[in-house]
């Protein structure tokens, strides 16, 4: 038996049988990541449009006077449902006095003015919780309340990606919205019992 040559070793490096198999099994996987990938994020971006558009919808119809909030969270599903299939919803309504109380901390006499209302320092109690906190109150309130209405979606994806397991399993969308509801009667304002904290 003879050593391969020069000759032999030029004939083989010249041969391409079998370079085209190579090459699709380097980049298949590759590709087939990518397409899964868009089609997740093209599911994800029309979800998230999709939510936008239902909670403004939803938010107007239940700021009238007949307030139909369980309406309107059922028409956020019908329209989300579609392209989240499986979705499960985390819905919340707070209501506030006026826009400016949109995240506002109940009044209190700050004695030792650290921000927080602490010592027995006193506070009115305008959302009337029993507690020092945010002036929210919960639900849609009522005539001419400011109402913010929010919507968390977790889905899990069409496709599941090989080797990206954790980023792929849940994913969370978010969407909330500001609404004043209708001045159908006469707005109820904050309550002015007061306490003290702890």
């Amino acid at each position: 038996m003879s050593r391969p040559g020069i000759a032999d070793w030029r004939a083989l490096g010249r041969d391409e049988r079998g370079s085209t198999l190579l090459e699709f099994g380097l980049i298949a996987p590759t590709f087939l990541i990518l397409l899964l990938g868009c089609a997740n994020l093209g599911q994800m971006l029309y979800g998230k449009v999709l939510l936008n558009g239902a909670i403004e919808a939803a938010a107007r119809s239940s700021s009238t006077e007949t307030r139909d909030t369980t309406a309107a969270d059922t028409m956020v599903r019908k329209i989300v449902g579609p392209i989240l299939p499986g979705a499960s919803y985390t819905i919340s309504r707070f209501s506030y006095y006026d826009y400016t109380d949109v995240g506002r901390m109940e009044k209190f006499t700050d004695g030792n003015g650290n921000g927080t209302c602490d010592n027995g320092e006193p506070y009115i109690n305008e959302n009337g919780t029993g507690g020092w906190d945010n002036v929210r109150r919960s639900g849609q309130g009522g005539a001419d309340d400011v109402v913010v209405y929010k919507v968390v979606a977790q889905y899990s994806p069409l496709f599941k990606i090989p080797l990206m397991p954790g980023q792929w399993q849940q994913i969370t969308l978010t969407s909330q919205t500001v609404k004043k509801n209708q001045p159908f009667a006469t707005q109820a304002n904050y309550s002015t019992l007061t306490g003290n904290c702890p």
